[in-house]
């Protein structure tokens, strides 16, 4: 009975154990069994040279596959074409040692040939599909007819346009201040991705929603930061009432209307009184210059003639009894 009890723990033991191995390392066995794709690279994406840095940031955990096709095409134009091209064909021969140089990714050289003679691009989708493969390109054209083969693409532009910032200096938008900044004059307001945004002279605003301009921003590997202004609104300009004039009276208007030219009274003409030892009589002048006569002539009080002497009187006497005869 001992040695059937033994043989039940024993195998009870070995059925715990086997339990406890599916459990604990058959999710890791199956991580460890997943099968990587890899990625083709394009004539175009060794030429622009950022696939370096995307490949020195570790974002590229499968292996990179360069079709022997495509170093061959980068050789016959650093040979046969113009002085720039045959510069940049050469800088992306100077890229696949560099990234065959990094210890961390994985390069490799597919021999498909020296020349594709259906051309790079029509190779390429082929050797994708053959291979259940991603192709990395920045050909606008391949992107397309890949997306449209129903092929993976890696596009580098479209990458770094994701990752752009959201606002370019210059732009502006509305921004809720929450806290100060490092210095007393800042205002922080963060994004909806949260990146933090420093407001300069805005500490005044804490709080309120205003609206700001970007002027500069600031990319470091703890992440990145704007810096911007609050943007200040000109009230419309009013244009200036004319200045009022003095409004002159109405008789001095009409007065003004009336007395024109042809239509101003004449200046009487002054009258000069002489005396005659004969007879008394008055004569205009007419060539001496004009006065305005005086409104209060009766008021002025007449002029006392001078006294005759005898002679003077008689001879008016006998003047007078002349005229009677």
């Amino acid at each position: 009975m001992k040695a059937v009890e033994l043989l039940l723990v024993i195998a009870t033991l070995a059925i715990l154990a086997e339990v406890t191995y599916l459990v604990v390392k058959l999710p890791r066995q199956n991580l460890s069994r997943k099968q990587s794709r890899p990625i083709l690279v394009d004539t175009s994406v060794l030429i622009d040279g950022r696939i370096i840095a995307v490949a020195q940031s570790g974002f590229i955990g499968d292996a990179l596959v360069i079709p022997r096709s495509v170093i061959g095409e980068l050789q016959f134009l650093a040979d046969n074409a113009d002085h720039d091209k045959r510069a940049r064909a050469r800088y992306g021969l100077d890229v696949v040692k560099e990234l065959q140089s990094m210890p961390h990714l994985k390069v490799e050289i597919l021999q498909d040939g020296s020349k594709a003679e259906e051309g790079v691009d029509e190779r390429l989708l082929s050797l994708a599909k053959k291979h259940n493969a991603a192709v990395c390109t920045i050909d606008y054209n391949l992107n397309k007819v890949a997306v449209v083969e129903g092929i993976t693409v890696l596009n580098v532009n479209e990458l770094a346009q994701s990752l752009r910032m959201a606002y370019l200096p210059g732009e502006k938008m509305l921004l809720e201040l929450v806290q100060k900044g490092q210095d007393a004059h800042q205002g922080v307001g963060y994004l909806t991705d949260g990146t933090m945004v420093v407001v300069e002279h805005a500490n005044k605003n804490i709080g309120q929603t205003i609206e700001i301009e970007f002027i500069r921003s600031l990319q470091t590997a703890a992440g990145k930061m704007m810096f911007a202004r609050p943007v200040e609104r000109q009230q419309p300009q009013q244009p200036k009432a004319p200045k009022p004039q003095g409004k002159r009276p109405v008789a001095a208007v009409q007065q003004k209307v009336e007395a024109t030219p042809a239509e101003a009274p004449k200046k009487p003409a002054k009258t000069v009184y002489h005396s005659d030892p004969k007879e008394r009589r008055f004569e205009k002048k007419t060539n001496a210059p004009q006065k305005p006569a005086h409104t209060n002539e009766a008021k002025r009080p007449a002029r006392n003639p001078k006294p005759r002497t005898s002679v003077q009187r008689e001879a008016a006497l006998i003047d007078l009894v002349e005229k009677q005869k």
